[in-house]
């Protein structure tokens, strides 16, 4: 009988991204359709920027060719280096600063934002070894980046986000516009 009540409890725990994160969403990228990407928000204001599950990169069976963090010609987020308490040398972003470029196996190329302000501290190098990573763990080891917000700020950044519930409204009132 206690391993009946133990596995109904392990079914119902939280994940620790549901437990110790917010998700907001930006839907809709600059304007691009169904371009939406999540910012987990830790209560300690550090923000982990992942694809949101309606991203076309998630969808319809796509593969990645390439992950590229070289933003132009001298700006690459693999150069960001990081150091001390005040997080000194990181590069700051702002809403619409690029964070990667994704290439997909349909020679779809998808720009991936910050969606907030702060300060770039780590660019997951992983998902350029294995970009599968993106497609099957989103949100936890295929994160994109993570950014500190400026304290000042860290209330304020997610005026422009949505909550779970909006976004939740807006893709399925994009579903139902869309024709079958």
């Amino acid at each position: 009988m206690d391993c009946v009540e133990q596995s109904n409890a392990d079914a119902e725990a939280p994940s620790v991204i549901d437990r110790y994160f917010t998700r907001w969403y930006r839907a809709d990228m600059k304007g691009k359709s169904c371009e939406d990407h999540c910012i987990l928000q830790h209560s300690n204001r550090l923000c982990v920027v992942t694809l949101a599950e309606t991203h076309p990169i998630l969808q319809d069976g796509r593969t990645i060719k390439s992950i590229n963090y070289q933003i132009s010609n001298g700006c690459s987020r693999l150069n960001n280096k990081v150091s001390g308490k005040s997080k000194r040398g990181a590069q700051f972003l702002t809403d619409f600063a690029p964070l990667c470029r994704i290439m997909c196996s349909d020679d779809k190329e998808y720009t991936i934002y910050s969606c907030i302000r702060g300060r770039l501290l780590e660019v997951n190098e992983n998902i350029l070894e294995t970009p599968n990573l993106l497609l099957e763990k989103p949100s936890t080891e295929g994160y994109i980046a993570v950014i500190l917000p400026k304290f000042e700020e860290s209330k304020s950044i997610t005026e422009n986000l949505l909550t779970r519930e909006e976004f939740e409204s807006v893709v399925s009132k994009r579903s139902l516009s869309q024709p079958p």
